[in-house]
């Protein structure tokens, strides 16, 4: 039996309010349901039995690190445990297991039900179903103390046949590294979805074309899409097919994407913004299905972008329509310095032909500087200094001796 210790204390860390630092049995009487109406008999007895309870209370504080409130809470529905020793076999065997005092503390506070739980008939089955899986020791440890609601849902019933579907999807991953890797991001899917849901999913998106190389992907990316309703997902795979998104092309996944993490209406607004530059809506869903990723730039950056291309570099409608990614490039970093490279190039008339802009975006800026700067050892100087927004400084002698030009 866990000894009542005669004052209360707790880490400084918790710091519970002032009204809380009161001994538990306080506490518990303060917070408790129970009226002084009741007869004496039954009150001695009620007394006798919340006075073990609270012994419960404070073994909860003190080993998990629970405040005052959130024990005493999870008490009340166990008035009738006066007992320890079940929370202590719990923590004696997850430690036995490799679980630190820190895993073991942030489980039990996420799921606090696991410390009442019966380790022979709920634990260790599903213990053993994780180390079968390639989770040991700390490792496993790691997974609990962030997920440990999966030590409380049904092992037959969702754990089992949840993950031989994803399994199945990963069939590759013979050490299952990739399983293991989602079970850490996305718990929840396993937790909250059942596995019909997940399997009539997986099969209705497998009839759209997509293979199971692009499943992991989607899990990675839109795990919760998994567990939405089956009319849910046939929603959103009709809309990527109304932008023009046929389901047997390798954009389409990308587009699934896309619209499952971007609301309607921010959609539509985007729409109407790259529409109001003259592009029309047909123009639009071109520009989508050739770049789906396009409709995850904000809306303040597409504005920015299509303001700039048009209105002071002279880019062509067509030319943005036909390569959008030049909508995704940071301005400041990447657009705007090789701009104005450009700029000086062709008004000094370095080169015969007349380089434009959004080509040049896609090159690295190694690639850049050898083409349109190091080139020309005679205007290097304002060169770099338009690509860099500022002085040359000590930066021209190192970027000439990496230069091919200017090595020669």
């Amino acid at each position: 039996m866990y000894a009542l210790r005669p004052s209360f204390s707790v880490s400084s860390r918790l710091n519970p309010p002032s009204f809380l630092r009161i001994h538990p049995i306080l506490y518990y009487f303060f917070s408790s349901s129970s009226s002084y109406s009741s007869s004496s008999s039954s009150s001695s007895s009620h007394t006798q039995s919340s006075a073990s309870n609270a012994i419960v209370v404070q073994y909860l504080i003190d080993t998990f690190q629970l405040s005052p409130a959130r024990a005493a809470s999870i008490m009340r529905s166990r008035r009738g445990l006066q007992s320890t020793e079940k929370p202590q076999s719990v923590y004696k065997y997850l430690s036995d297991l490799g679980f630190s005092d820190a895993h073991i503390r942030s489980a039990i506070r996420l799921a606090p039900q696991i410390a009442f739980s019966s380790i022979e008939k709920t634990l260790k089955p599903k213990i053993e179903f994780f180390q079968n899986l390639g989770l040991v020791g700390s490792d496993l440890g790691k997974l609990m103390s962030r997920h440990s609601p999966l030590l409380t849902v049904s092992l037959e019933k969702k754990l089992m046949p949840s993950v031989e579907i994803l399994k199945n999807i990963l069939s590759k991953d013979k050490c299952n590294d990739d399983l293991l890797l989602f079970m850490r991001r996305y718990s929840n899917l396993l937790i909250r979805s059942t596995y019909k849901m997940l399997s009539t999913n997986i099969n209705y998106l497998q009839s759209c074309g997509i293979v199971d190389s692009q499943f992991f992907m989607l899990l990675k990316r839109q795990s919760s899409r998994f567990g939405r309703s089956e009319s849910g997902v046939k929603d959103i795979v009709s809309m990527v097919v109304e932008t023009g998104l046929s389901t047997n092309t390798k954009m389409f996944i990308h587009g699934l994407h896309v619209i499952s993490s971007v609301s309607n209406a921010t959609l539509k607004k985007k729409v109407e913004l790259i529409c109001s530059f003259g592009i029309t809506e047909k123009e639009c869903m071109r520009m989508f299905t050739s770049t789906p990723f396009l409709l995850r730039t904000s809306i303040g950056k597409l504005k920015h972008g299509l303001e700039f291309f048009m209105n002071e570099a002279k880019v062509s409608k067509s030319d943005i329509v036909r390569k959008p990614t030049c909508l995704m490039h940071a301005m400041q970093r990447r657009v705007l310095p090789r701009h104005r490279v450009l700029q000086i190039v062709k008004s000094k008339r370095l080169t015969m032909d007349h380089p434009k802009l959004i080509p040049t975006l896609g090159m690295s800026d190694g690639d850049f500087l050898d083409r349109f700067v190091y080139r020309f050892p005679d205007n290097m100087k304002d060169l770099l200094v338009a690509f860099r927004g500022n002085s040359v400084g000590a930066l021209q002698p190192k970027e000439l001796a990496t230069s091919r030009w200017g090595s020669k």
